[in-house]
């Protein structure tokens, strides 16, 4: 039985993993030998930094697209990025990738005593108190609750994580509906900054209307209270997306990603329609981006 047929929970086959393992890290190992290539000797964990948040985002790619061949692919270009950074700290006498391995397994079964020891979760809820409140004694040498969150990650990701932390210990709306009351206040204060008042204007988004050219914020001042309204605004959004268990990174990126088929569609249809971007009008667009979201839910139905 291959492990793609295995039962849940399952181990994968060891006479057959261990030695293709064993495999990859001998490549890994001669790429950065001085029999090697030069490009990887020359590597360091700063220098391949973007190589590994790139192949995570292509990781994600894969799975949005549900494509098992490419997911496959991805996790092995993510395997390496992790056996190549051990083998660079091997080389720079720091640690080795059985150092890595050995303590990742310590750390799981540490922060699962009720799988591998006697204590009782019962519920997800049980499991997440328990991992915070192990984690709290793994790091006692630190001061504040929000110490640990990494500075490299991307900003909405972050701010629910800095939200989480601080209701971890009780410090959090008691309704999550209110959150909505909070957004409103944040949406109050950002356009008492963009338009004098904290009353938004009430324009109807269309397309068939008079262009109106953006006027830049001149006042420095008046633009860094803008910036901060509009952060107070992302970060509440951060928040809701964290109460109802909606990662906001991951809602953007999809967002992101949908916007990119639909517009792309628009460019399809405007070459169908023997029409340069540039020459089409807004009205014909905008048809076109109307199309290819209906074309979306038809087949999502």
């Amino acid at each position: 039985m291959s492990d793609a047929q295995a039962v849940h929970g399952t181990a994968p086959d060891f006479q057959e993993l261990l030695p293709e393992f064993e495999r990859l890290c001998r490549i890994v190992a001669k790429l950065r030998s001085p029999e090697g290539c030069p490009w990887d000797r020359q590597q360091t964990m700063k220098t391949i930094k973007p190589y590994t948040l790139e192949e995570t985002y292509e990781l994600l790619e894969a799975i949005d697209l549900d494509d098992n061949a490419a997911i496959q692919e991805e996790l092995g270009d993510v395997l390496l990025q992790v056996v190549l950074d051990s083998q660079i700290a091997a080389d720079e006498r720091r640690f080795g990738l059985t150092a890595v391995v050995r303590q990742i397994a310590d750390k799981m079964v540490r922060r699962h005593p009720h799988v591998f020891g006697d204590v009782e979760a019962a519920t997800t809820e049980d499991v997440r108190r328990n991992w915070t409140a192990l984690k709290q004694q793994e790091k006692p040498s630190r001061t504040s609750q929000l110490e640990g969150i990494p500075v490299a990650l991307p900003e909405l990701a972050r701010a629910a994580r800095i939200t989480a932390r601080a209701a971890a210990v009780g410090y959090d709306f008691p309704d999550r509906r209110m959150l909505f009351d909070k957004l409103k206040e944040e949406l109050a204060e950002l356009s008492h900054e963009l338009f004098g008042s904290a009353e938004i204007p009430d324009v109807a988004a269309t397309v068939d209307a008079v262009r109106v050219p953006d006027q830049p914020i001149s006042d420095l001042a008046t633009r860094e209270r803008a910036e901060s309204e509009l952060g107070d605004v992302l970060f509440v959004l951060a928040n809701v997306g964290r109460r109802w268990g909606i990662n906001p990174e991951e809602a953007l990126r999809k967002s992101n990603a949908k916007f990119t088929r639909r517009f792309q569609a628009i460019e399809a249809a405007m070459k169908a329609m023997g029409l340069e971007m540039k020459d089409a009008s807004l009205i014909e667009m905008e048809e076109a981006y109307q199309a290819a979201k209906a074309k979306e839910k038809r087949a999502q139905a």
